[in-house]
């Protein structure tokens, strides 16, 4: 519970900082392949999120970013006759994107994944590091890995998904 208060007084400082700036509300959607030890139990994995972001420069955005992230469990891991549950996160984290040129964009999120699900999931320190090119004004197509540390163990996938300017 202090990771997760600390991690929300570190996104609303941010706030703070950008306060007087203008901003955009983006949403999105994302399907990922799991990755390293998380590919053994998890057989794909899914996400939505949504982010507000503050003109910091001409090309350069932060602010607050949630998402809720799935993985689907697979059945009869390596053989072994064992079931492993879906597991679900609501990562809470920073946000920050650095437009390289007018279509390319490259950015990372970092804060906490909140372990929703199964009832031993207790979370732990989010990262997203993405790369993404803007189709339209209103529609960025972008390639991200995404992870959780939770205690010794990594729940990662990389992911291809759509931006939306709302």
């Amino acid at each position: 519970m202090k990771k997760l208060l600390v991690m929300a007084a570190f996104v609303f400082a941010g706030l703070g900082v950008a306060n007087a700036q203008e901003g955009s509300f983006n949403a999105g959607v994302n399907l990922g392949i799991p990755t390293g030890d998380s590919s053994d139990a998890y057989s794909f994995a899914m996400s939505v999120e949504a982010n507000y972001l503050f003109d910091v420069s001409e090309s350069f955005k932060v602010g607050p970013s949630v998402s809720y992230s799935h993985y689907l469990g697979k059945n009869d891991v390596l053989g072994s006759g064992f079931d492993v549950d879906d597991a679900s996160f609501l990562p809470i984290a920073a946000a920050g994107r650095y437009a390289v040129s007018d279509k390319f964009t490259v950015g990372a999120d970092l804060g906490y994944g909140i372990g929703i699900s199964p009832d031993e999931n207790d979370g732990g320190f989010y990262y997203r590091p993405m790369v993404g090119y803007s189709v339209s004004e209103k529609v960025m197509i972008q390639a991200s890995y995404s992870a959780v540390d939770t205690d010794g163990i990594t729940v990662s996938n990389f992911g291809v998904g759509a931006m939306f300017a709302l």
